[in-house]
């Protein structure tokens, strides 16, 4: 598989969308995928998303975002790996059914 390019978006690009950036690299680790993490706030994150193969936020960012090429994955607990990881496979499934 190639590297992705996954974007984690938050309101303000700061410590949320670190600590998500974070949390979905371990994620992705465990998944075995090579991937290019990046943060952005929400404004910026419409700029980025026609590039991204994998946008990852919270479900209100999620609707602000409109509609994108990329898999939208959201998430609730964004200290949790387990679903973060586990909805990562998902949307992985996805892209691979696509391609």
């Amino acid at each position: 598989m190639r590297r992705l390019n996954v974007l984690a978006v938050c309101g303000m690009g700061l410590g949320t969308g670190l600590l998500l950036r974070m949390q979905a690299e371990k994620a992705l680790n465990q998944l075995g995928v090579l991937a290019d993490l990046e943060v952005a706030d929400i404004g910026s994150a419409r700029a980025l998303a026609p590039s991204a193969d994998v946008v990852i936020t919270s479900a209100e960012l999620a609707m602000q975002l409109g509609d994108v090429n990329a898999a939208v994955v959201t998430i609730t607990n964004f200290v949790d790996v387990v679903e973060i990881r586990d909805k990562l496979a998902v949307a992985l499934g996805h892209l691979e059914a696509r391609h």
